[in-house]
């Protein structure tokens, strides 16, 4: 699952047609509201709560329908931001060039799906690339992302190698470890969750790194839920609704990894996951101590450690405003 590191550059058409959703949970004929939740790829286990949500009842229970749908080629920050998803899946990263637009899109995280970055950067074993500074002289397969970029170049020669010798080949790989056994690059960014895991799986023996143990700074959240700010604003009381649900959805998948990675195997529609219960189980598995981990409660977004990420971006000129206390709430995470 390779990571969307695309830059937003252009505001969403005025033209795009905005959901209109009555507020309440409940519409006046006691029919059960619409919701649509636009994914950021094929369903896999950053989704787990959804589908668990959705297969136990619990968004039935909450008064609402929801519809979960794959995202357009524009993607879903731009979809949640014209209305036509209440709910999407986005990262904080990629969040900041639609926030810093003269026109910003009009989402808000309201949930971190996973409590702390479980990026990283894989290798094979015994390449040297088990840390930064073994990057050094290496391929490196790149979305060509300022952002993604400028972390590698930070961690790199923090750790006293030399970014500018590393060589940078296009990223279009979508099974990390076969391409590593094939020597079609030496490094890949990756979520340790799902090509980490895949790794083990398909028997590739591999190295991996954690940016948030080598920066702090990188330990922003990576993915989260958005919703549409008009949607928040006009149906507060129904957004709670959505979201409370959601999280029973997520506290299920933590306590009981093996029955909500077969909930998420059963809910794909899309086929992708056909095939990789093996895959899917342990990666549920992982991902179920990561989605609380030692928040308070899921979803919680940390101000500190959020804006500690923007603020990094502003001063190394990625982003042209300081998001600083800006795309994030708490406040519709059940209390």
């Amino acid at each position: 699952m390779n990571k969307n590191l695309k830059k937003v550059i252009a505001p969403v058409a005025a033209a795009a047609m905005v959901l209109a959703v009555p507020t309440g949970v409940y519409a006046e004929d006691g029919a059960q509201e619409k919701i649509t939740f636009c994914l950021d790829w094929t369903p896999n286990t950053n989704h787990t709560g959804l589908y668990v949500a959705q297969a136990k009842g619990y968004y039935e229970e909450a008064g609402l329908d929801v519809e979960i749908v794959q995202p357009p080629e524009n993607g879903a920050a731009l979809m949640c931001a014209a209305g036509q998803a209440q709910f999407a899946i986005e990262a904080q990263d990629t969040m900041a060039a639609s926030l810093a637009l003269d026109e910003p899109l009009g989402i808000t995280a309201v949930a971190g799906i996973i409590q702390h970055n479980t990026s990283g950067i894989l290798s094979r074993k015994g390449d040297g690339i088990d840390k930064p500074a073994g990057l050094t002289g290496k391929t490196y397969s790149t979305w060509d992302s300022p952002i993604e970029l400028a972390v590698l170049e930070n961690v790199v020669n923090g750790d006293g190698g030399d970014f500018s010798q590393v060589t940078l080949i296009p990223n279009d790989i979508t099974d990390e470890p076969a391409a590593l056994a094939a020597n079609q690059t030496d490094a890949i960014w990756v979520f340790q969750g799902w090509g980490g895991i895949n790794a083990d799986v398909e028997g590739v023996d591999c190295d991996y790194f954690a940016f948030s143990d080598i920066n702090p700074v990188f330990d922003y959240y990576t993915p989260v839920i958005i919703a549409n700010n008009d949607y928040l604003a006009e149906n507060p009381d129904q957004a709670k609704a959505f979201m409370e649900a959601t999280a029973k959805g997520y506290e299920f998948a933590a306590e009981n990894p093996d029955e909500a990675a077969q909930i998420l195997i059963d809910g794909d529609n899309t086929g992708s996951l056909k095939d990789a219960e093996e895959l899917v189980k342990k990666s549920q598995e992982f991902l179920s101590t990561k989605y609380i981990d030692d928040a308070e409660s899921w979803g919680v977004i940390d101000a500190d450690r959020w804006n500690a990420f923007y603020k990094w971006l502003y001063e190394n000129q990625l982003c042209d405003k300081d998001l600083t206390g800006v795309g994030f709430s708490n406040e519709y995470l059940p209390q």
